[in-house]
């Protein structure tokens, strides 16, 4: 029987080691799969690198695996926003190299490692900073720069529904990078707000299907409680 549901978020996460690469969804905050990468951070991995659209903001998600140091590489279309400062400063410490893409291109990267394309030609970015030491070619008069395919070893998603086959329903903007990154990467976890039935959701409302999903937990899980610390004697 097909059952992938993991008995939580740090069940989940556990089999991420030191030094993967992991694809992180979301616009912003939605679609945020903040339950699995809080158990991320507390599960200890170090030296990731991470493909995201952002940054992150606040003191959760994204933002703490950042400033705790677990993150060695972000690439990212959009390092600015409530971020910036914390990752300049990381940046310019030496403590994080940053690979940045306009969000288009980053997006066609991943969609591209899905879909088993190892590289395109993009006319975005042609003559800037961003395509320096990268390959060239002109069509139709229009110069073009070659991108090549962006897989991962793990995708952190957040859908709205899912059933135990790994069927996702991701909630309008929600959906953004995930069914994307669910191709994407060699195996997919996923956080769902809500986990039904097998037949409860309608065939047409599947955003990504459960052929890429690998583990499903819910977002509302409760974290294990905390091992007591014994007074000294």
């Amino acid at each position: 029987m097909i059952d992938k549901r993991a008995g939580g978020p740090e069940e989940a996460v556990s089999r991420i080691p030191d030094g993967a690469t992991v694809m992180v969804g979301g616009f912003g905050e939605s679609g945020r799969p903040n339950r699995l990468l809080a158990a991320l951070l507390d599960g200890g991995a170090r030296g990731l690198t991470v493909i995201s659209n952002n940054a992150g903001e606040g003191t959760h998600g994204m933002a703490a695996l950042l400033l705790a140091g677990r993150v060695e590489k972000l690439v990212c279309s959009f390092p600015r926003g409530a971020m910036a400062a914390q990752v300049e400063e990381l940046v310019r410490a030496g403590k994080l190299t940053l690979d940045v893409m306009p969000q288009g291109t980053l997006a066609e990267r991943i969609r591209a490692a899905g879909a088993g394309i190892p590289a395109f030609y993009t006319p975005t970015s042609f003559g800037t900073v961003v395509a320096e030491g990268k390959e060239t070619r002109e069509f139709d008069g229009r110069g073009h720069v070659l991108e090549y395919a962006l897989p991962a070893q793990f995708a952190l998603i957040k859908a709205r529904r899912g059933d135990r086959w790994g069927n996702l329903d991701h909630d309008k903007l929600a959906r953004n990078f995930s069914p994307l990154m669910a191709a994407a990467a060699d195996w997919t976890i996923a956080e769902a707000d809500e986990i039904v039935e097998l037949g409860e959701m309608h065939p047409e409302h599947v955003v990504t299907p459960g052929i890429f999903v690998d583990a499903l937990t819910l977002t509302s899980a409760p974290r294990p409680p905390a091992p007591r610390k014994e007074n000294a004697a």
